[in-house]
């Protein structure tokens, strides 16, 4: 779809006029940069765990924090290997998870911030909300945390820029 309008049978669509099912576009965890994510993450966790097992005589509080941020950053790259295995959507709904979750419905969803000083993720752009919700956290994919919406991290960036663009128009029509 081409922002602002999409060819459908012989006319011009506006998309506030698309199905609300309809997905209007799809922000995937590119492969390599999911990889080097997770990658890093798990290995930073083994040599974590390898220094705080094999230092016998370092201190016992400082061994204790080596296995601990070890094992934190083992958990991190396996949260963020199930995250990324999923994608974002956008449906005239609003953003939801292909696990099913939602993540905004387009009534909550107040503007969409690209600006390069905007506190976005990587790849990414902020979406902020009418209300509060709760926080969530998807590691690599997205987050939420009170009004704002972070949704980016080991995407493609000509995705995000396209989803967001969309959510723009959207907006855009809305309060037309």
């Amino acid at each position: 779809m081409v922002a602002g309008a999409a060819r459908c049978g012989g006319g011009r669509k506006q998309l506030s006029e698309s199905s609300e099912d309809e997905v209007l576009a799809v922000l995937r965890a590119s492969m390599g940069r999911r990889v080097l994510g997770v990658g890093s993450l798990g290995c930073l966790g083994v040599f974590l765990l390898y220094f705080g097992f094999s230092q016998a005589s370092g201190s016992l509080l400082g061994q204790g924090f080596l296995i601990i941020a070890g094992a934190a950053s083992i958990w991190l790259a396996d949260t963020m290997r199930r995250a990324t295995a999923h994608a974002v959507e956008l449906t005239r709904r609003g953003l939801s998870s292909t696990d099913g979750e939602a993540i905004a419905t387009f009534d909550e969803i107040e503007a969409v911030d690209r600006s390069i000083f905007a506190f976005k993720p990587s790849n990414g752009f902020l979406v902020r909300l009418k209300v509060k919700k709760a926080r969530r956290w998807r590691p690599g994919l997205w987050w939420r945390y009170g009004r704002r919406v972070g949704v980016g991290g080991v995407t493609s960036a000509s995705q995000a820029k396209a989803m967001s663009e969309i959510i723009a128009v959207l907006l855009f029509e809305q309060k037309k």
